[in-house]
């Protein structure tokens, strides 16, 4: 009886995990790389051969190209068009050059041959705006990729061009904002270039999108700010993504269900986590049924990616009100920006805290089972407890609160155990900063190494890669 009633579990999971799977999600990859009328580009080709593999293993119908005429690109578009009519997910990804005339984007066919404005804007060039809008307004969910921002050797002539001069032409892409269930992203910032990466390889972008958009369980943005930090890496500070996003849930390209994963919403393309551990399954037997939100926070101090991620913290939500039956999200109201945007020393000072607001940060994260000293000092073991707080929540990990952050500790239930404080009376100064603006765009060229120099950091939603 017990070996049937396995079975059967193992039956659903398997059913649940193909579920996740079965929505209706469609994408068009285009790289262009063997520019006719200018130098090739080495790598866009095999870029777009790298995502249109990953995307069709995590079950995108795929609409793919490479090294195509204006003519050609408009074929593919106006497939993607169609089979993207009522899509759960609709993904744009294109590698290759791209050029922004006073404002608007263009991408660039191989066969393109420009000489002024007249000829981006009468049919030489691709424009983005209309393209997006025709082609994917349709879909729940919006992603887009552009790994367009090479050097673009086409800017010359036609600044050069006597009708144009008083043009403003772009070698990269200029900024976009996305519209609602949308998110964009871009190889590097407005205004700045992108790395190409060796011959035959994948860019430093493409590369880090293939290492992290699709990685099980994981969330589309959260997936972003690791591609952020991977090429910001690997670059060696010269390029950082850029982008902008209205996304209104959770979307996950490469869901992994749990037998305990209940049914989400049409605008939620999928779920979360793993497989528990041995270890993990006992630990949430051990507390699942309790009355304290600091044994389930335990829980997601140890786990903060853990099978039973949400059902802790619905549990913890069931507690708002002690013995009353209203029940909250712990992520309700709470901007989702919170878990995109890194806070650090800068945005922390801003907030201008004093003494004892440091000390009800450190009452409330102890009385979540986050155990720390009241001292209203934020030291090292207060910067690791925030840390491990963030980790659980699913806050990018840095030990420093902004104000996103902040509102949404505030916002959280907080059990009566309060740590015993130490009621030093020395303040921590603090230290107040001039706001930080960060600007994006940028031109892509080939390189063999990586330069140094900061990239310009995120103004976007993400923390850089998408501030709301």
């Amino acid at each position: 009886m017990r070996f049937l009633i396995a079975a059967l579990s193992v039956t659903g999971l398997l059913f649940s995990a193909d579920a996740a799977l079965a929505d209706k999600r469609v994408a068009f990859v285009v790289g262009n790389s063997a520019y006719k009328n200018v130098a090739p580009l080495p790598n866009p080709a095999v870029d777009a051969k790298s995502m249109a593999k990953l995307l069709r293993n995590v079950g995108f119908d795929v609409v793919e190209g490479s090294n195509l005429t204006r003519d050609k690109m408009t074929e593919r578009l106006l497939e993607f068009g169609k089979k993207a009519e009522g899509a759960d997910i609709a993904l744009f990804y294109y590698a290759g050059h791209g050029i922004a005339v006073n404002g608007s984007n263009y991408l660039l066919p191989v066969d393109a041959d420009l000489k002024s404005e007249m000829d981006v804007k009468l049919g030489a060039a691709i424009n983005v705006d209309v393209t997006l809008e025709q082609t994917m307004a349709d879909a729940k969910v919006k992603l887009v990729f552009f790994d367009a921002c090479r050097d673009n050797p086409f800017t010359a002539r036609i600044r050069s061009a006597k009708a144009t001069r008083s043009v403003s032409v772009e070698s990269g892409l200029a900024e976009m904002k996305s519209g609602e269930g949308t998110l964009i992203a871009f190889a590097t910032g407005p205004g700045q270039t992108a790395l190409d990466g060796e011959v035959g390889t994948n860019s430093p972008f493409t590369r880090a999108l293939l290492a992290n958009i699709a990685t099980p369980g994981a969330e589309i943005q959260q997936a972003m700010t690791k591609v952020r930090a991977q090429v910001n890496e690997e670059t060696n500070k010269n390029q950082l993504p850029w982008g902008h996003t209205n996304l209104i849930g959770s979307v996950y390209l490469n869901p992994v269900a749990t037998p305990d994963t209940p049914a989400v919403a049409p605008n939620t393309p999928a779920v979360t986590t793993g497989p528990a551990s041995e270890v993990e399954l006992e630990f949430w037997r051990s507390i699942k049924d309790s009355n304290k939100p600091e044994e389930l926070n335990a829980y997601l101090t140890n786990y903060p990616n853990g099978t039973f991620k949400s059902l802790a913290l619905a549990r913890i939500a069931s507690l708002q009100d002690g013995p009353s039956t209203a029940t909250r999200n712990l992520t309700t109201g709470i901007d989702p920006a919170t878990f995109t945007e890194e806070a650090d020393q800068i945005a922390e000072d801003q907030l201008g805290l004093d003494k004892g607001q440091r000390r009800d940060v450190q009452r409330r994260l102890t009385g979540l089972g986050f155990d720390t000293k009241v001292t209203g000092k934020f030291d090292e073991t207060t910067r690791a407890v925030i840390t491990r707080w963030q980790a659980a929540r699913g806050y990018p990990k840095t030990g420093f609160v902004n104000a996103l952050q902040l509102k949404a500790l505030q916002s959280e239930i907080v059990s009566s155990r309060v740590a015993s404080s130490d009621d030093s009376s020395d303040d921590e100064p603090v230290h107040h900063a001039g706001h930080h603006s960060g600007g994006g765009g940028g031109g892509r060229h080939y390189s063999r190494g990586g330069g140094g120099g900061p990239g310009a950091f995120f103004g976007g939603m993400m923390g850089g890669l998408f501030r709301r």
